[in-house]
């Protein structure tokens, strides 16, 4: 299923437009604006939250639709292991009747060589092979009845083989497509981690490591090179790494961005607007998009910010250290596949 741009642009907005009021109604509740209000706000901030789930889905079906694009490959290959079977089998057959049509020919040109033979024998000899001219001209209609069988199932072995090779070589062309543009994909997300790498040359490995996997460039920052702890607003040196992200974003149009907070498992205890894990992890996706969009010349469209609380640890431990790695950002690179679509749509 395509991504939906204009679907995704109108959500961020709404988005935009909701976490505003929301920001609005919140200090208008704590000036003691009646409750009536409160719940309003809650709603549509509720509302907020859906819409972001639909993008995810969204998000998770494209994801599906690349797995299930790389099976039907798989399914390609396996039929063209099967054709290329069939066709050795056709040729084969195709030859052990061109060999029987040609032992027939022999024969059938030896027997017309005896029944001539028997015309222009002596006179004497006519009453003998009399018998002998009978039973070879049955012999030969016989033999030629036969010929003319063998003839029509080789023409047809022939026709089925025309016909298994023109699949054949369509299905090895689609696969030889398909294989191309997954090459262009792998390559287009390698290239793409090359540039970062070089573009945040000064930060791997000082809280920020760039990894590629599954067709993807994954770009993760540890809470201390962005945050304070329970804070959502970037710090000087975190800034400094996304504005060198964003740079190579402008750079690269044809790139969609993820953005997902994650946080460790230990419960918030503030109060204000960060009442829990959630709260914080969207809020720190949402300051970090907007400080890359705010950095370079990004279609916004491109863009969609998530919070992942804590549910999707890179460490299940309880340790400090496990916590550690898991409050971080993750700036998820995947590079578009309008010409896979393209090459499923024909299909």
């Amino acid at each position: 299923m395509p991504f939906n741009h204009e679907k995704l642009k109108l959500t961020l907005n709404m988005i935009k437009k909701y976490f505003i009021l929301y920001i609005a109604m919140a200090a208008f509740a704590f000036a003691c604006v009646p409750a009536r209000k409160l719940e309003e706000t809650q709603t549509k901030l509720k509302s907020c939250e859906t819409e972001l789930a639909d993008i995810k889905k969204s998000s998770r079906e494209n994801e599906a639709k690349l797995a299930e694009l790389k099976e039907q490959m798989v399914k390609f290959e396996k039929e063209n292991t099967g054709l290329k079977r069939d066709t050795s089998i056709i040729g084969s057959n195709y030859r052990n009747l061109t060999s029987k049509y040609d032992k027939l020919d022999q024969l059938n040109q030896s027997l017309l060589d005896r029944y001539n033979k028997l015309l222009t024998g002596s006179n004497n000899d006519n009453t003998k092979l009399s018998g002998d001219l009978q039973a070879t001209k049955e012999s030969l209609l016989k033999k030629e009845d036969e010929l003319k069988v063998l003839e029509a199932k080789l023409n047809k072995q022939k026709a089925d083989l025309d016909d298994v090779s023109g699949k054949l070589a369509q299905r090895e062309a689609r696969v030889n497509e398909l294989e191309d543009i997954l090459k262009k994909k792998d390559q287009a997300a390698a290239d793409l981690k090359k540039k970062l790498s070089d573009a945040l040359l000064g930060f791997e490995n000082k809280g920020l490591t760039i990894t590629q996997k599954n067709g993807k460039v994954y770009v993760s920052m540890d809470e201390s090179l962005l945050f304070a702890s329970g804070k959502t607003n970037v710090e000087a040196r975190g800034t400094e790494a996304l504005k060198n992200v964003a740079k190579v974003l402008e750079a690269n149009v044809d790139i969609n961005v993820m953005v997902e907070g994650h946080t460790d498992d230990v419960p918030m205890k503030g109060a204000g607007e960060i009442k829990d894990n959630w709260d914080l992890s969207v809020m720190r996706a949402t300051s970090v998009t907007k400080i890359m969009l705010g950095s370079a010349k990004i279609d916004a469209q491109r863009i969609t910010s998530a919070g992942r609380g804590e549910f999707f640890p890179l460490d299940n431990g309880k340790t400090p250290e496990a916590r550690k790695k898991n409050r971080r950002t993750e700036i998820i690179l995947t590079p578009k596949l309008d010409e896979l679509l393209k090459v499923l749509g024909t299909n």
